[in-house]
């Protein structure tokens, strides 16, 4: 199973990215990059890595892994996490990166107040684009998923399983991902589950 961890850093994505997209993707990405960045802060994932190595996963799933090369879908990837996880308001993405970027960061943006499953099974209805957005935020956070207390993993697979593989159908690379991670973790799970 191809795992996505080769650009940490801005600085290890950008010779990729330049050599797979446009100058003028490259630059919005750079932008987004910087923008989630300091929208983000100190925040870090629950590895205690930071917080921004996640989003630059995310977004080489995408490119590297699915050939994603549409411009507003990659920064979308680069800021799915702003509203739901910083200060930051969708005008403000309106503002800096137009109301395409901003209307599929909203549809992967967990409302408050709302069950998760609820969330996530509203997913069906958003549009294709929205739906890689989640897809390349979901490959990030399950291919080290071992890293995580085994609850946590367990909970978190059935949860892939139920809601985001079915999403994946129409995607053929997310597809084949999906499920040869599935494969892969269906028996840890089983063994976790006797527990």
């Amino acid at each position: 199973m191809q795992t996505f961890t080769s650009w940490p850093s801005w600085a290890q994505a950008e010779g990729p990215l330049n050599r797979a997209l446009p100058p003028e993707t490259v630059g919005a990405l750079r932008a987004a990059v910087a923008f989630a960045r300091d929208k983000h802060g100190v925040q870090q994932r629950p590895t205690g890595r930071p917080y921004l190595e996640h989003l630059l996963e995310a977004l080489e799933v995408a490119v590297a892994g699915a050939g994603v090369s549409d411009r507003d879908v990659l920064v979308a990837i680069v800021l799915h996490d702003v509203l739901e996880d910083t200060p930051c308001t969708q005008a403000e993405i309106v503002r800096r990166f137009g109301p395409r970027v901003a209307e599929l960061v909203r549809w992967v943006t967990k409302p408050q107040g709302i069950a998760k499953a609820d969330y996530l099974g509203s997913l069906v209805k958003a549009p294709p684009q929205a739906v890689l957005v989640k897809l390349a935020d979901r490959v990030s956070n399950v291919q080290e998923l071992q890293r995580m207390p085994w609850r946590f993993q367990r909970r978190y697979y059935l949860e892939t399983v139920a809601y985001i593989m079915p999403l994946a159908g129409a995607h053929p690379w997310f597809a084949t991902w999906y499920g040869e991670w599935r494969r892969r973790w269906h028996p840890r799970v089983e063994r976790l589950s006797a527990y």
